[in-house]
């Protein structure tokens, strides 16, 4: 019998800008307050059935403050949604835009969770963006 948290995939976190450049190459979905990339892994790193995920907020969003809170709330959503909704084997990155900071949690983790279905959709030869 299978539970609930034998079905997550583990994560690990992207760390050097070859990988960000990388996964701005594939899809991405945008939301009222973030865009999402995905790519699919290739190579050495496709071996690993982990799901890759990555961090960024430009300065255009703020002043540091703001950034790194902006951080701070992707992280903790994506912690809660991306082992259900991400796909093995791929990489994600997680850009904040203007409203991150400031959305309610629930419309955070909303956009994240429809933008994170989609991805999945197109990653998996389904119906997605053109």
């Amino acid at each position: 019998m299978t539970t609930v948290e034998d079905t997550f995939a583990e994560v690990e976190r992207l760390t050097v800008r070859p990988q960000f450049l990388f996964v701005r190459g594939g899809l991405s979905e945008r939301r009222k307050s973030l865009v999402i990339q995905a790519r699919q892994r290739t190579g050495a790193r496709a071996e690993r059935a982990t799901i890759g995920e990555g961090f960024t907020a430009t300065k255009k969003i703020g002043n540091a403050v703001v950034r790194n809170r902006a951080k701070r709330r992707l992280r903790s959503a994506a912690r809660e949604l991306l082992p259900r909704h991400g796909v093995p084997h791929t990489d994600y990155v997680f850009i904040a835009r203007m409203d991150t900071a400031e959305i309610g949690w629930q419309r955070l983790l909303d956009d994240m969770e429809s933008a994170l279905i989609s991805l999945r959709a197109a990653l998996n030869g389904g119906p997605g963006p053109a």
